[in-house]
């Protein structure tokens, strides 16, 4: 397997590759003393399996790590550990059965990740270098202001008359600061400008430049901050409906990709069981994993968390997770109720399910109040249909921050088609959801 997933890697010329490792104890040394761009990763190892190896690197020598996962129900859940331990992503290892064919998707999804997984730790460090150098210009500019700083006083402060003295109150009106001081703020605007022009670009191991997705184009943005602290459960709870109720009048929808089985323990768990609307989840996933997927996130959470299945009734305080290969839409059915419907209609914007498709089938709804949310997630899928639900007047559109998203793709496609109330950090979504149903 080792030299499959070599030879599949190095059909782009931009990557290179530095070792190889039998086993997991292996490949932790292998990363400590060559500190790869990336590392890929099989969940299923000897003498040390994937898991614990990826909790060493994480711990050690943090690293983008893609895994490789078998369809077995235990890799399934091997593989949905380690993406809560650190791993950026996963995919499936070929199947014999698949053929070349197989092996050559295999291989394109692999080469996509280990791009997109290079860039964003390129990008990550980039801002980090920025938001230090801005910090330490702050703290320069205030000690330069407090020691240096130069004030006229009016001639009466200090006793003497002047010939010219309405110059001199017309001067008193405007503190002169020093040069130094002046230089210092023209350096950390200079700073500011840098984080909001210049792009970036990832390297390989060969230190050929890796061009980031056109969807994924990166510069800085500004976020609004909501202050959610003053919120609790219990304040919402007492306005809240019954859990479990048909009847509502909000809705959530929620769509995600690379990095989202993290994002949505955190957002889920932080939910209150009682929140009066029913949840609808799409994250970009393989059949069979979704189910595993949900299981987990519901042993975290107050709230229900399942698989969909078609025809579901939609229920208060639940939340459904669209089945790997499928569309999932929301309908009304023949008793005026809200479901589910399910399809295995043509992949949308390369996915199945997908965002758009969801978020498309809330377009009649106008009688309820849409709660729409993208996490992070490479691509842009969910940025289209949110605009045109946003230019219908939907009640909120959030979507996740770049400094907590593990890929900033469809947040950021949906923030430049300007259709975005609120840019929010993961730590805050749930109490920012909660708060725009009160």
């Amino acid at each position: 397997m080792r030299t499959i997933i070599s030879d599949l890697i190095i059909q782009d010329h931009s990557f290179e590759i530095i070792g190889t490792a039998s086993n997991g104890v292996d490949a932790v040394h292998k990363v400590m003393e060559l500190k790869p761009d990336a590392v890929t990763l099989d969940v299923e190892m000897p003498i040390q399996n994937g898991l614990v190896a990826l909790q060493s690197i994480m711990t050690d020598c943090p690293t983008p790590v893609i895994m490789l996962s078998s369809l077995t129900e235990e890799g399934r859940s091997e593989t949905l550990s380690a993406l809560e331990y650190g791993a950026f992503d996963f995919v499936c290892k070929p199947s014999p059965a698949g053929g070349t064919k197989d092996i050559h998707k295999v291989g394109e999804m692999l080469r996509e990740k280990l791009h997109t997984a290079i860039a964003s730790q390129e990008r990550k460090r980039q801002l980090e270098r920025l938001r230090e150098q801005g910090e330490r210009l702050k703290r320069e500019y205030a000690a330069a202001l407090s020691t240096e700083e130069l004030v006229l006083r009016p001639p009466h402060q200090s006793g003497l008359k002047s010939r010219t003295d309405d110059g001199n109150k017309q001067r008193a009106k405007s503190p002169i600061t020093s040069r130094a001081a002046a230089k210092l703020a023209a350096k950390e605007m200079q700073t500011q400008r840098s984080m909001e022009d210049t792009p970036i670009i990832g390297r390989t191991r060969a230190g050929k430049p890796v061009a980031p997705n056109a969807n994924e184009e990166l510069h800085p943005i500004h976020e609004e901050r909501l202050d959610v602290t003053h919120l609790s459960a219990s304040e919402f709870v007492g306005t809240a409906n019954a859990a479990n109720s048909t009847r509502f009048e909000q809705i959530v929808a929620i769509g995600t990709s690379t990095g989202g089985p993290r994002a949505l323990k955190e957002l889920l768990s932080a939910l209150p069981k009682h929140i009066p609307a029913p949840i609808l989840v799409v994250q970009h996933m393989p059949p069979n994993f979704t189910k595993s997927l949900a299981e987990r996130l519901n042993n975290y959470s107050d709230i229900e968390v399942r698989e969909a299945q078609h025809g579901d009734v939609l229920q208060t305080g639940v939340a459904y997770i669209a089945p790997g290969g499928m569309h999932m839409m929301v309908v009304r059915n023949a008793e005026g109720n809200y479901s589910i419907a399910l399809s295995k209609g043509e992949p949308r914007n390369g996915h199945r399910p997908s965002v758009d498709s969801l978020f498309e089938s809330l377009l009649p709804l106008k009688g309820l109040k849409r709660h729409i949310v993208l996490l992070t997630g490479m691509g842009s899928d969910g940025a289209k249909m949110m605009k045109r639900l946003a230019d219908e007047g939907v009640t909120s559109t959030f979507v996740e921050s770049e400094e907590s998203c593990v890929v900033f793709g469809m947040p950021r496609a949906a923030i430049e088609l300007g259709c975005v109330s609120q840019v929010i950090p993961l730590h805050q979504m749930a109490k920012s959801i909660t708060h725009a149903m009160k």
